[in-house]
Formats: structure tokens, sequence, C-alpha cells
């Protein structure tokens, strides 16, 4: 079956005036326009496309890569807004509408939002949501402590940066653990730092615990050697510093170097970090 919202691997059916008729195992075609058909093909070959409804409702198929697909999370631009909603840029010829009702703050033009694609049931048309939350449940998780998740950035609070997990679940990642700049809509690599009861996730950019260690030692090492030999900081600076010079805490900073220290790769001196000359 024909997935609208999603890249399809078609077979190339004929050839005709308006584009290339693809097909599936279950005898569905769609059109891929003449603009989108490549230089070289041969009947039979199979190609990947992107299948949606365009400005007229009919179904169609092209070889643009959109920004966001049925299911995904990103950041969009708005271009413009309606009497019915708002218009989104996802990278196709046709925008991505998202109705009023479905924008947890009313859009404007040039705006940038952080939204879900989802396909209408009754329309079969592709629509965005800025009301993320009605799509995470954290009553089932599907992650446990000290998994690596995927996330993306969704909204600040009080207490940190909220976050979607794996697409499917809420997280967040407190203050005292953000050690770079996190705008709305970056996707990173994170770890469940804790479980926390009625199953909150605490969220980490890094490994945690023994985890931590190897990787923030080769940043170390890195840092050293894109600075000639030495660091100025040591386990007396700062956190504030420490955090300025590394995106580190004092506390996996203390191990990274302790680590370093009993490999021999480095000296700790009262004025800072120096790389060992290795013989």
């Amino acid at each position: 079956m024909i997935q609208i919202g999603e890249f399809n691997t078609l077979e190339i059916l004929r050839d005709t005036e308006p584009g290339l008729f693809l097909g599936d195992a279950d005898n569905n075609e769609v059109l891929l326009p003449n603009r989108y058909v490549p230089e070289h093909f041969e009947i039979g070959d199979k190609i990947e496309v992107f299948v949606y409804l365009d400005n007229d409702e009919r179904i169609i198929a092209t070889t643009t890569e959109p920004f966001i697909i049925n299911g995904e999370f990103a950041v969009l631009r708005c271009n413009e807004v309606s009497n019915f909603g708002a218009f989104l840029d996802f990278g196709l010829v046709k925008e991505l509408f998202c109705p009023f009702k479905e924008q947890a703050f009313p859009m404007k033009k040039g705006g940038w939002y952080l939204v879900r694609c989802y396909l209408d049931d009754v329309t079969e048309r592709l629509v965005a949501s800025s009301k993320t939350n009605q799509f995470l449940d954290n009553k089932e998780l599907t992650v446990a402590q000290f998994d690596q998740v995927d996330i993306i950035v969704s909204h600040p609070s009080d207490l940190g940066m909220n976050v979607i997990v794996n697409n499917i679940h809420t997280g967040l990642i407190y203050k005292d653990s953000i050690f770079q700049d996190l705008s709305v809509g970056d996707k990173l690599k994170g770890i469940v730092k804790k479980v926390r009861p009625g199953n909150k996730l605490d969220i980490g950019l890094g490994e945690i615990g023994y985890r931590n260690i190897e990787p923030n030692a080769d940043k170390i090492m890195q840092e050293l050697t894109d600075n000639n030999g030495f660091l100025a900081v040591t386990d007396k600076s700062s956190p504030e510093k420490i955090k300025d010079l590394l995106q580190m805490s004092k506390k996996t900073f203390k191990k990274a170097i302790g680590t370093l220290y009993r490999q021999k790769l480095v000296e700790l001196k009262p004025d800072g970090i120096y790389l060992k000359k290795q013989d």
C-alpha cells in the first residue's frame, strides 16, 4: 500500500506525457511529475519517493526530501497566516497547514515553530500541530535508566529544558546538567539518568557514571592538543570556568582528569593541565 506522508519505494510502471506512473505490489499507482523524473531510468526500476496530496488534493509523488514526514517533529517556518490557520514551509511546493485549533500559541508569519506532522484521518491531508505534548505519553515507558535515547529539545521551563524522547515520551534536562547552548528543535543524543515516580524521565546530554569518564577524557585530550598541550584549569578552578572552557561539570571534569593522570597522559600542576610528552 502506498503510504501518504512517508517515503515509498515504488516501481516505475510507464512513462507518460505528465510524468512517470509508479506502482506498488498491490497495484496502487501514483504520478511522479516530469519535474522530478530522474535523467536516467528504465521501466521496472525501483525509485524512492515521498507521497502526499498536492494543492488540488491529488495524490502525488516527489523525489524532493521534505523537512518533516508523517509522525515526526521539526521546527518549521510560518510562511503565511490565513483565516483558517497557518501555512508552514516543509520543503515542498505545497505548504503544511496548521489549523488554529492545533496551535499552542498563535502563529505569526516569519516565526519558527516546533510541530508534529500527522495525517488527518478524514481528509488524508498532512497537517501540523504545535501542541506537541498530545502526541507524547509516559504511561508505558519503552526506555529504562542508562538507555541511550534520541531527544528533541521542546521548550524551556523553570527547572531546565523539556525534551521529546524517542519521538514518544517526554523528559527533562535539569539546568545543572546543561553545559551547552540548546535551542528548540535541536536533535541530540541523550541518556536516561533516572526514572522518577510517575514515569518522569530525567535526561542527560552525556553518559553518566563510569560511562561518562572516557568521552570527557577524550574531550580534554583534544582541547590540550588544540591549545599547545596546556589548559589553564585545575580541580581548584570554579565550576563556571570549567563549564565555559570545557562544557562539562566540575565533577565530570575531575573524574576525566583523574583518568588521564592514571594513564600518565597528563601532568597536573598548580597553574593547569599539561599534556605529557610520550616516549
